[in-house]
């Protein structure tokens, strides 16, 4: 019977691995979109953006709805593409991170107490997305993905004996 068990969850196991890309791409592409339009958002409203910063006590309002659409806008076509993928998600996150902390602090304060208003923020899927790239990549079907395959191939290895 555990052979059986073993041997079902070995395919099993083996089986969603398949999924791994897929979903990724999935991932990058609904929330590289989500990011996008909301990046976009902030920079085509950029005075009214810096005014709702200005109101949540953010530091040099204009430079930093400027900075935080820009990285939103310009990381989400990137995450898109599946380009700089791990890299454009670092900055995707710390801008959710700062959103959490100036525009949802009462959610942050109450993580342990009350999960659910934290969960429900809406930053909170954005960072999601981003943590999840960051930390997985951004799977096969990715720019980063084909131009690793393209310079590794290109790139003669180098062996302790040469």
């Amino acid at each position: 019977m555990v052979s059986i068990i073993q041997k079902f969850y070995g395919i099993l196991v083996h089986g969603v691995g398949y999924l791994r890309s897929p979903f990724l791409f999935l991932i990058r592409l609904y929330w590289g979109w989500q990011f996008f339009v909301t990046g976009k958002d902030k920079l085509m409203n950029l005075d009214k953006t810096a005014e709702f910063f200005q109101g949540l006590s953010i530091p040099m309002p204009k430079l930093n709805a400027f900075m935080a659409g820009g990285a939103e806008c310009f990381g989400g076509l990137l995450l898109l593409l599946g380009l700089g993928s791990r890299v454009v998600s670092i900055p995707l996150a710390g801008t959710m991170v700062v959103a959490y902390l100036t525009a949802h602090p009462a959610s942050v304060k109450t993580i342990l107490t009350d999960p659910d208003t934290f969960v429900t923020q809406a930053p909170f899927l954005f960072l999601l997305a981003s943590l999840i790239i960051l930390i997985f990549g951004p799977g096969k079907l990715s720019l980063d993905y084909a131009i690793s395959k393209f310079w590794l191939n290109r790139i003669p290895s180098i062996s302790p004996d040469s």
